[in-house]
């Protein structure tokens, strides 16, 4: 194959974000939701009267009327990395990270909201985009409509660094646990780092908005299938709805987000 034949990232992407999502690439809205639950999905389809795309594959979508689109890909920094990359194939004008995070702190409670400034890339993949002295960041402008929208609904959060891993199952080690209380975290979760680092690499504004859904590093705080279905059912909705209202009202009551190349 010579140089002139070889697929391009964009052509790639083109190709596997239908094939990843069951979705068209036209039915993709302005404005992304991520997220790691299938729930959360189908509370959106249920919501506005849409389809859910993607049943039996990889990632779960559908689309509403206001051309905002939710999409469910899965759990872990490389899944997240596939979808920031997969997403150029649409060029969103933003994308915010629903998820849940384990609280670090006496401040942070099961039920509370985190818009973190920062996260700590310990979980690997995003090495490949960028060197390790990058910083993972939100795109300001974004974080600030959807800190607008959680101060409407008379809602407090939380702000400060996450550290994002790639492992699980390290709730029993205590080593790891030590290291995480000297990096002073506000909390802990999979994803955040990577979906800003692959979204600064891909000029994609981008933010996340995590519910604590576990305190780890307590007596009982670790995460139980009980103990997660009840954050689910007291605080997902919630979750949801400042999701939904925050990208359906940033494209005509946000400040406009300008991408720099360097």
């Amino acid at each position: 194959m010579t140089d002139s034949a070889m697929l391009t990232k964009l052509d790639i992407a083109r190709n596997w974000l239908p094939r990843y999502t069951g979705m068209p690439i036209d039915k993709f809205g302005d404005n992304i939701l991520l997220t790691n639950f299938a729930s959360y999905v189908t509370t959106f389809a249920d919501r506005f009267g849409c389809n859910v795309q993607g049943e039996g594959r990889p990632m779960q979508a559908a689309t509403n009327n206001d051309g905002l689109t939710i999409v469910n890909f899965g759990i872990g920094s490389p899944n997240a990395a596939i979808i920031m990359d997969l997403l150029v194939a649409r060029n969103p004008q933003g994308v915010l990270f629903l998820g849940k995070c384990g609280g670090l702190k006496d401040s942070t409670e099961i039920g509370h909201f985190v818009l973190p400034i920062a996260a700590i890339r310990g979980e690997g993949t995003s090495d490949d985009y960028f060197p390790p002295e990058v910083p993972a960041l939100p795109s300001f402008k974004l974080h600030k409509f959807v800190s607008d929208k959680i101060v409407e609904h008379h809602l407090e959060y939380r702000t400060g660094v996450v550290y994002t891993t790639n492992r699980r199952v390290w709730e029993h080690d205590k080593k790891f646990m030590g290291r995480l209380k000297r990096m002073t975290a506000l909390a802990i979760d999979m994803e955040t780092a990577t979906v800003f680092i692959v979204g600064h690499h891909n000029q994609i504004a981008r933010g996340a908005l995590l519910l604590v859904s576990d305190v780890p590093l307590t007596p009982d705080g670790v995460k139980t299938e009980e103990s997660d279905q009840a954050v689910t059912k007291n605080y997902a909705t919630m979750h949801l709805d400042i999701g939904i209202e925050a990208m359906t009202k940033i494209g005509s009551q946000g400040e406009p987000i300008k991408h720099f190349t360097y």
